[in-house]
């Protein structure tokens, strides 16, 4: 007997390699693709090798340890981490030749002395914060920011390869804060390239700048999500020659006749309407999916979109097909490209008034993660 996942999030490879390579035709300048998160919920290293075979001309991640485990599966194209805290392990980072981001002059002290202590010299990018007040060295700190690293890059123990900054509004590309922020960064950049920091790489954009921003391509640009086939704008990602690689899916795992007026799930929340066929879908919050769903977010069974019945729980959830007919094993979708008429991610997105980013970054648990395609695959 063939054993069959009981739920799983399948991840177009191939999607990814495509999505890529029309983002890098797109802007015509390099390209890096943002692996975070564990690749947006798609698998890190996968997904960190099927966007280089697209063409990413560089990596991104958050955290260190992410920007290691690539080093570790063998990944050797440009890789920058951006977030850490005092005491971070830049030796490690170093080591593993990971360019690091810098937004404080303590900060940059830290890499100093690791650059120092395992003499190699640290690729450092600097951030500043154009508008987003999240990470990033204020308009005011910067100029000391930029004086240090000059002084540590004329003493050999840093190379300042970046200078960069992130978007407020860019899924709102009319919105006045993108003009404000791309002001704060000219100037920022000029202050930069003052000091003597003239072979330091600019960016700005990320996904949503790169599909409709293109006065913030600079030198090169960074998507996230786009990489993944997902409109950063909320729309349709065809528009933009995009397809999602991620389906979720689960099979039913039981399925009851009950009575007209039959409250599901906890709370009752759902009553049957007429005699009617549930089914059981072995999915629940601690397998990230929104408790919120419950009565909103819609799923593919038995050839048509139904809405989740009642509360979702820890481990389930329950749906009303009225008169229609399921069997225990059969296929329910949660969100894929909508080929076959599944709803997408943008819809759940819609049902449940949240963003994409946040469905296909929280999924997973005890689905099984497994892989189609064979961009970045290796032989």
């Amino acid at each position: 007997m063939t054993v069959q996942n009981r739920a799983e999030v399948v991840v177009d490879l191939d999607a990814i390699a495509a999505n890529t390579a029309v983002l890098r035709e797109r802007v015509g300048r390099p390209l890096m693709a943002v692996v975070k998160a564990d690749g947006y919920g798609h698998g890190l290293v996968p997904a960190a090798r099927a966007a280089l075979a697209g063409g990413a001309d560089a990596l991104g991640v958050t955290v260190l340890e992410e920007a290691l485990a690539l080093r570790a599966a063998g990944v050797t194209a440009p890789l920058l981490s951006w977030q850490h805290v005092p005491g971070a392990d830049y030796a490690a980072g170093l080591a593993a030749d990971v360019e690091l981001s810098v937004n404080a002059g303590w900060a940059l002290a830290e890499v100093v002395d690791a650059a120092r202590a395992t003499g190699r010299t640290a690729a450092v990018q600097l951030f500043v914060d154009t508008g987003l007040s999240r990470e990033g060295a204020t308009p005011e700190d910067w100029p000391a920011l930029v004086a240090a690293a000059a002084r540590a890059q004329a003493d050999g123990d840093v190379v300042v390869t970046g200078l960069w900054s992130h978007l407020a509004y860019a899924d709102a590309p009319t919105h006045p804060t993108i003009a404000a922020q791309v002001a704060v960064f000219e100037e920022a950049t000029a202050v930069a390239r003052g000091a003597g920091l003239t072979d330091a790489r600019r960016h700005l954009a990320n996904s949503a700048a790169t599909v409709a921003l293109p006065h913030t391509w600079y030198d090169m640009v960074r998507p996230g999500v786009a990489v993944y086939g997902l409109d950063p704008l909320g729309g349709d990602p065809a528009v933009h020659g995009l397809r999602p690689a991620m389906t979720v899916r689960a099979r039913v795992a039981l399925t009851k006749r009950v009575p007209a007026g039959t409250g599901v799930s906890y709370g009752h929340t759902h009553r049957t309407a007429a005699a009617a066929n549930l089914a059981l879908v072995p999915v629940g919050y601690a397998d990230g999916v929104p408790r919120e769903a419950g009565n909103r977010a819609p799923v593919l069974a038995a050839g048509a979109r139904r809405t989740i019945a009642g509360r979702v729980c820890m481990d389930q959830f329950v749906l009303d097909l009225g008169d229609d007919v399921v069997a225990p094993g059969d296929p329910v979708v949660l969100w894929g490209p909508g080929d076959a008429g599944e709803p997408t991610a943008q819809d759940w997105a819609d049902a449940l008034d949240t963003i994409h980013y946040e469905l296909v970054t929280r999924v997973g648990g005890r689905f099984t993660r497994t892989y189609t395609g064979s961009a970045g695959v290796p032989a």
